[in-house]
């Protein structure tokens, strides 16, 4: 009966604040919604996208990450949360060998399905498994990862501290956090131009390719209100990590976030 009441009283306290969804205030419980839609609308060019945004650099990024995973050869379970197309984890369980496990969390059932399409054109079925499911509630033991990955993926949660908190929980003792996200660039020139072809360029980009422009504007808004290095940082650490630290990569525009549980 007290869970019962607890949970219903998180609901009402969910219903009635407000979260930001890119410049908008929007109810909090109605945030994931609006996540979920725009990535709906963009599964099927994600990856397009991705080059055509970042001039190819998101593959480098990820090379960087993959490489602080670290995955062991001798065995390796890895959890990649938000990584429905299977960019992070094709290239942990290529790292780690045939005995490394890696488990594809993502809430967006298009998104996994474009990630399943890709698994079996890369031969890599058989060391993957694709999990819908909310960062926020995972559906997975104590304990049970190596290391938990999070890729341009935990600024879209709408509450990053039950994500952090999950994530702690599903990760073995010795186990590593890793989150690769956009950040804020600290050089006023480059941030200024950083700013100019984000609103500028990158919508227009997305109507072009995905005819619509809507998406792509919301995903550059949502870089802006995402914490700095730092304030995140401490949001880790608050999660339970320790040895939290992080490395900006390409000026500041992202920043590879990192945190063991010990």
């Amino acid at each position: 009966m007290q869970d019962a009441r607890r949970q219903n009283a998180a609901m009402n306290q969910d219903a009635e604040s407000t979260t930001h969804f890119g410049y908008s205030e929007v109810r909090l419980n109605e945030k994931q919604g609006l996540v979920d839609d725009v990535f709906h609308k963009v599964a099927h060019r994600y990856d397009v996208m991705n080059d055509l945004m970042s001039a190819g650099l998101h593959r480098l990024w990820k090379d960087v990450l993959v490489a602080r995973i670290k995955p062991s050869p001798r065995g390796f379970k890895h959890l990649d949360v938000a990584g429905g197309t299977g960019d992070v984890a094709f290239r942990v369980a290529r790292a780690g060998g045939p005995r490394a496990e890696v488990t594809v969390l993502d809430i967006n059932a298009d998104m996994l399905a474009v990630g399943r399409e890709r698994a079996k054109k890369a031969g890599l079925e058989k060391q993957l498994r694709f999990v819908e499911a909310n960062a926020e509630e995972l559906p997975l033991p104590d304990g049970e990862f190596d290391a938990y990955s999070i890729a341009f993926g935990i600024r879209n949660v709408p509450r990053i501290d039950r994500a952090l908190s999950e994530a702690f929980r599903v990760l073995k003792r010795g186990g590593h956090f890793l989150c690769l996200e956009f950040s804020h660039v600290e050089a006023p020139f480059l941030a200024r131009l950083y700013e100019s072809y984000s609103f500028s360029m990158i919508p227009a980009m997305g109507r072009l390719v995905t005819g619509d422009a809507a998406p792509y504007r919301y995903l550059v808004e949502s870089i802006r209100q995402f914490p700095g290095a730092d304030d995140f940082a401490a949001m880790i650490e608050r999660a339970g990590f320790q040895r939290v630290d992080y490395t900006r990569l390409t000026g500041g525009v992202v920043a590879i976030h990192s945190g063991w549980k010990l």
